[in-house]
């Protein structure tokens, strides 16, 4: 197999033209690629929230840090997802020219720049604020670089469901970085963000099932079918609702936060809801621009947003 080439289940899989993998070609910009800046940019936000809605105080320039560890460790994990996924990102539309299946960077520069970025950020997040803040950045690296990349993304269609822990502990991690414990708040949050992945990454998946389907990746769309997905984005949403309202209904936020965790959640059962009436799919027509699938994973990133900055604000208000 020329170097060129990756095996995904066996098979050898090309990637770019020559052209595009002559080494030492790699930008800046390739660079920050690996981190997987769009992940990186909402990972920061619910990490800085669960800072700023932790009791007690952090000094900024320490909390500056704690932020800019949660922002490393999440881009040392992306490096090592793309790292390890790189015989499936060729195959797949949407990732095919990524730096590493372009051939822009190699494989081996990838992952040691990602283990570099992962014990530094850990160590730095220890001597800034405390252990436990640095224990659960810890965690949550391997999590998303050995339990979910490596493990459950080709393993099960639950992939989604168990992996969406690694995307819910910024928040934690936030609120150990001021306090040094972990509480029923931050547990509240992480369970936000746990139960909001699915329907998100589902709705993506419904957009981009034929590219899972030709990397051989058991997202649910391909595995399930449409139907079974769309219904499980349906009751995902529906438990994501409940939970959203948890922390005013037990009295840890105010009327700010209740009032825009159910509006929010009101928008997302309505978009989940067209998302489970839409069956262009399932007539074999893919999927058009403007369909209930993609419009539902624009609002899911909303949602979120929006639910976190509603914590920030009823807590100073």
């Amino acid at each position: 197999m020329s170097d060129s080439a990756f095996v995904n289940g066996g098979r050898e899989v090309s990637s770019l033209p020559l052209s595009a993998q002559m080494p030492g070609m790699a930008s800046a910009a390739d660079w920050v690629t690996l981190l997987k800046p769009r992940v990186m940019s909402l990972v920061v936000f619910t990490g800085l929230i669960g800072m700023l809605v932790a009791p007690g105080s952090l000094h900024p320039v320490l909390g500056a840090i704690a932020i800019l560890c949660i922002a490393v460790a999440t881009g040392a994990s992306g490096a090592i997802n793309m790292w390890y996924d790189r015989d499936i990102d060729a195959v797949m539309r949407r990732t095919k020219n990524r730096p590493i299946p372009a051939g822009r960077i190699e494989p081996g520069e990838a992952l040691g720049y990602g283990i570099v970025l992962a014990v530094g950020s850990v160590l730095v997040m220890w001597l800034a604020t405390n252990v436990v803040a640095a224990a659960v950045l810890a965690f949550a690296i391997f999590f998303y670089s050995v339990i979910y990349t490596m493990w459950l993304k080709r393993s099960t269609p639950q992939n989604i469901v168990i992996g969406g822990a690694a995307g819910a502990f910024p928040p934690v991690i936030g609120w150990a970085a001021v306090t040094g414990t972990i509480d029923l708040m931050p547990v509240m949050m992480f369970a936000i963000v746990f139960f909001w992945t699915p329907p998100h990454f589902w709705s993506l998946s419904l957009w981009a099932q034929m590219d899972y389907e030709r990397a051989g990746v058991p997202m649910l769309p391909v595995v399930a079918g449409a139907r079974k997905t769309r219904q499980h984005i349906m009751a995902y949403t529906v438990l994501l609702s409940v939970i959203a309202v948890l922390p005013w209904a037990l009295g840890d936020t105010g009327r700010v936060y209740g009032l825009s965790a159910v509006v929010l959640s009101i928008g997302f059962l309505v978009q989940s809801w067209r998302v489970l009436r839409d069956k262009q799919d399932e007539a074999g027509l893919s999927l058009t621009k403007d369909a209930p699938a993609r419009a539902a994973f624009k609002y899911s990133l909303i949602y979120l947003a929006v639910l976190f900055l509603a914590l920030a604000v009823d807590r100073f208000v």
